[in-house]
């Protein structure tokens, strides 16, 4: 002990012996502290008068530019020796807080300030441009540094302990708004009292009332974690300390949240070993995480913020470190809970989320807590954040978090801060006094700590700051990619067909994203592009101008993908060579999830399942899911069933059904097969036929006439839902009663082979549909009599009467000539989408349906049905272009800011995915109804 005690009294002494000596040598020397304008309520100065009083005692001269903003007086300053004058321009060193507006920069000098412009913060680009271009000598304090790399020179004490006055106060106010009258309500902003002091005071007073009992048991224990350990934090905690409190580790922060006292305040500090974690699996590294931050996740969100009241974060956050919060995370943390640890009492309200307010000193837009992508303001310093990203700056009330994200906190106690800061720089001041801007700066012989923060010098960036023209680049480079707030975003719309139109309208709403919709059908693209402003219309056939598709989709942020599923694969290859996000409305093929990993290593998002179904029905179901698991329930059964349909004053014709898209794709859907779970036993469908044999009567909306069959493989998705205890898990389509019935006359007849027939060649001759029945389904004689032909045809179909009269009405038995499209299938979904079109006048109808049986801990079942009935407009949009396009619209709009981060194939499975799609889904009109009995 008294070894230690000797040594770093010695150090003491060495260094106030070193900064004498250094001071006896300014004689002649001149420095300049100039006025702070960056914002009105700057009040702090680089130097306090007793500071000046020492170098103008060492035979410096001091001038200090007037200002009656700042906390010291003027006349402060006079008194100790310092020359007011508004003319700086004779000092070759001229000292500061805050950025300095380019047009008052005095070229051919060294400025010390915080520039803001270490990681290319974009707004402090021209700044940085006007220092290079006259010849200044930037010294930036914030790259003050030590061997050990800690800085030297810093307000971040005093940035704490603002920032946690204002929280306190803010915490009040929040509380207040929720219903809880708590001790923070006498709290005010920092900047209220005359120091640090009193403001501790006030925080005594109200850690009194609450070591007395005086918190509402409605509000439960409150955690408060600080990250870093560093000064931010320290100061901070500093505040808090003055409350009743209790240290706790991370590890304990659930069963605290859960059990712990409401008369303390609970509190944890979290550095960078408690979060964060090697993406390998490896043991965390202090000095590897310096420098691979790329090879870090954290797990703040997931395992310590569900459990914290308030964070106050403190930490510094470098480019490409993980961040604390990203914005699913915020989502999932602001979700409306029904966790035990928020507790309620009688009377009392409930709080929204256990998440009450942050307090984010290191007010970094866009940095460890992302969703912060501004700063509050002194004048208004408060923001309610919520799950939909929406900031209220107005209000304590409502959903969300409350946020102080002040950027100039220390200003608040601009005395003390001043004092503080002061008291740090002023043994450096004589080595900034050798800087002469003219010279190079390799003739100077600046120690590490002022040469680790020489930024700009003799017209460049130095060294260790070329960094910064690079990370410009990339910036300029990626902005496309990652759009940052404010900036344009490109959007690639490929495919200009029947559920574009809403896609489009909703994207052009946003007059920050640019449109281009690429069709290989150039009239398709010129019609959406004259509806909608911002939109550009290009001619694409991804087939035959791959060259164009790359070029379209490198100029992107995200492409979205109207095209038959067939073709995605490619369309996603192009994404991940370059980057670009991709949004599709089409099942995730087996050809897509083969892409998972590289999409992945691309570090690229491609949502799939966006539309109806597959789309609508998966947010519906994983709602329903996720609140019967939240309440201890499980799913017995799931039968859903989904379909769209012409309204029935619009079903007047055999099939029962009109297109409102692609033809092709209803019928494909009838040849295949199916499998599902039924009563615990696998069943399934052969393809070919069998499934509209199995069709059977659907009554839960006695209303309709309606029929369904199952649909694709639906036993793989009682583990993508996660409701694996399921007995039965089936999923449909929906069609009017007789639908099944006539398609299967046509699948009879060989029309819905989807191989290519010579007959049907383009270049061959022509074709009347008499004569392609006759050859699709072996009638040697197409010039028989007419009745002879269609008794032949109805052989061929069963000797069934409703699918003889379909085929006939539809007129697949006329001499009409064919329009030949390759295949049987191709040729007639062409005729059909001409014959059975929607009409100026008709209405589509979508409908679909969840009928799902839960088990509850107490016994009881229960059975719900989920019902989303929706029609289109007769002279807008149809139900079908809605019920795709918005989903798909609001997905993209979601990756584009930053809501969907997820890499690699991604389904909309997750709360943080499927609650604000299905809240702004219902913004549009589409929602959906329940009713449940008990069985």
């Amino acid at each position: 002990m008294n070894k230690l005690w000797f040594s770093s009294s010695f150090l003491k002494i060495c260094r106030i012996t070193l900064h004498r000596r250094c001071m006896h040598d300014l004689n002649g020397k001149t420095l300049a502290i100039r006025r702070e304008d960056q914002s009105v309520w700057e009040r702090r100065a680089p130097l306090c008068p007793s500071n000046v009083r020492k170098l103008v005692k060492s035979g410096a001269k001091v001038i200090v530019q007037p200002s009656n903003r700042r906390a010291y007086p003027m006349q402060a300053y006079a008194n100790a020796g310092a020359v007011i004058q508004e003319d700086i321009s004779e000092a070759p060193l001229i000292l500061g807080v805050k950025q300095v507006p380019i047009d008052a920069l005095i070229p051919n000098r060294t400025y010390c300030f915080f520039s803001h412009t270490i990681k290319a913060q974009e707004a402090n680009m021209p700044l940085l441009d006007a220092i290079l271009e006259k010849n200044i000598r930037l010294i930036d304090y914030e790259r003050m540094v030590d061997h050990a790399g800690h800085r030297v020179v810093a307000f971040g004490k005093y940035a704490g302990v603002a920032g946690m006055i204002n929280i306190l106060h803010g915490l009040g106010l929040r509380l207040l708004a929720l219903g809880h009258h708590t001790p923070f309500m006498h709290l005010g902003l920092a900047h209220n009292y005359r120091n640090s002091g009193n403001a501790r005071q006030a925080v005594r007073d109200a850690g009194y009332e609450i070591a007395l009992g005086m918190m509402p048991k409605s509000i439960g224990p409150l955690v408060f974690v600080f990250t870093g350990s560093g000064n931010v934090s320290q100061g901070a905690q500093e505040i808090f300390q003055e409350l009743p409190h209790e240290y706790v580790p991370p590890s304990l922060l659930k069963k605290v949240a859960q059990h712990g006292a409401t008369n303390k305040i609970y509190a944890c500090e979290v550095s960078r070993p408690d979060h964060l974690v090697r993406k390998d699996g490896k043991p965390y590294d202090e000095k590897d995480c310096e420098e691979n931050p790329e090879n870090y996740i954290s797990v703040f969100s997931h395992q310590i913020a569900p459990y914290a009241s308030v964070i106050v974060n403190g930490i510094y956050w470098a480019v490409n470190s993980p961040k604390l919060i990203t914005i699913p995370d915020a989502k999932m943390l602001l979700r409306p809970a029904d966790l035990p640890w928020i507790p309620t009492s009688r009377g009392s309200p409930a709080l929204p989320h256990r998440m009450l307010a942050i307090c984010d000193i290191s007010a970094d837009p866009g940095g460890s807590i992302e969703f912060m992508n501004e700063c509050t303001t002194i004048d208004t310093p408060f923001c309610l954040y919520d799950a939909e990203q929406h900031m209220d700056k107005k209000s304590f009330k409502g959903p969300g978090v409350l946020v102080c994200s002040i950027d100039n906190m220390p200003t608040q106690l601009p005395l003390e801060a001043t004092d503080f800061f002061g008291d740090l720089l002023l043994p450096h001041i004589p080595e900034f006094l050798k800087s002469d801007a003219t010279k190079p700066f390799e003739e100077h012989e600046f120690t590490h700590c002022v040469h680790s923060a020489v930024i700009t010098s003799n017209g460049q960036l130095t060294d260790n700051f070329k960094y910064i023209q690079d990370l410009r680049q990339e910036k300029r480079a990626s902005r496309h990619k990652v759009p940052g707030p404010g900036m344009e975003k490109q959007v690639l719309v490929l495919g200009a067909g029947y559920v574009s139109a809403p896609l489009v309208e909703y994207l052009s709403r946003y007059k920050d994203i640019n449109l281009v919709v690429a069709s290989a059908i150039q009239a398709e693209a010129d019609s959406i592009a004259r509806q909608f402003d911002s939109v550009e219309p290009v001619l694409l056939d991804i087939i035959h101008r791959p060259d164009l598709l790359k070029d379209l989709v490198k100029n992107s942020d995200v492409v979205v993908s109207l095209l038959p599923y067939s073709l995605h694969p490619q369309v996603a290859e192009e994404c991940i060579q370059s980057g670009t996000n991709l949004v599709t409305a089409s099942y995730c093929s087996p050809a897509m999830m083969a892409l998972d990993e590289a999409a992945k290593q691309a570090g690229i998002t491609v949502v799939n399942e966006v539309g109806l179904d597959p789309g609508i029905d998966h947010l519906l179901a994983m709602e329903c899911f996720d609140e019967v698991k939240r309440g201890g329930g499980k799913i017995l059964s799931f039968i859903s069933y989904c379909g769209g349909l012409p309204a029935p004053e619009s079903s007047d014709n055999p099939l029962r059904y009109k297109f409102s898209w692609s033809p092709k794709g209803v019928l494909m859907n009838t040849l295949g097969g199916a499998k599902y779970l039924q009563d615990g036993q696998v069943l399934e469908i052969p393809s070919g036929g069998a499934l509209l044999e199995s069709a059977t009567k659907q009554e839960f909306l006695p209303a309709f006439a309606l029929e369904g069959f199952a649909n694709r493989d639906s036993t793989q998705y009682a583990k993508f839902y996660g409701i694996d205890a399921a007995q039965t898990v089936l999923r449909g389509t929906l069609r009017f009663t007789g639908f099944c019935e006539n398609v299967k006359g046509m699948q009879m007849l060989g029309l819905l082979n989807p191989q290519n027939h010579p007959i049907l060649h383009e270049s061959g001759p022509e074709i009347t549909w008499r004569q392609l029945v006759c050859e699709l389904s072996g009638i040697m004689d197409d010039n028989l009599f007419y009745e002879n032909f269609k008794k032949q045809v109805y052989e061929r179909v069963g000797f069934n009467r409703k699918r003889i009269d379909a085929i006939e009405t539809l007129g697949l038995l006329s001499d009409d000539p064919v329009a030949k499209r390759g295949s049987p299938l191709d040729t007639l979904s062409h005729y059909l989408s001409k014959r059975l079109s929607l009409g100026k006048g008709d209405r589509d109808l979508v409908i679909l349906r969840h009928e799902i049986v839960i088990q509850w801990p107490d016994g009881k079942r229960e059975k719900r049905g989920i019902n989303l009935v929706n029609y289109g407009d007769s002279n807008g949009y149809s139900a079908m272009a809605k019920t795709v396009g918005y989903p798909a619209a609001i997905a993209t709009k979601m990756v584009l800011d930053g809501e969907i981060q997820t890499k690699g194939m991604v389904l909309p499975l997750t709360e943080d995915i499927y609650s604000p799609m299905l809240k702004r889904l219902r913004s549009e009109g589409i929602n959906a109804s329940e009713k449940s009995e008990i069985l």
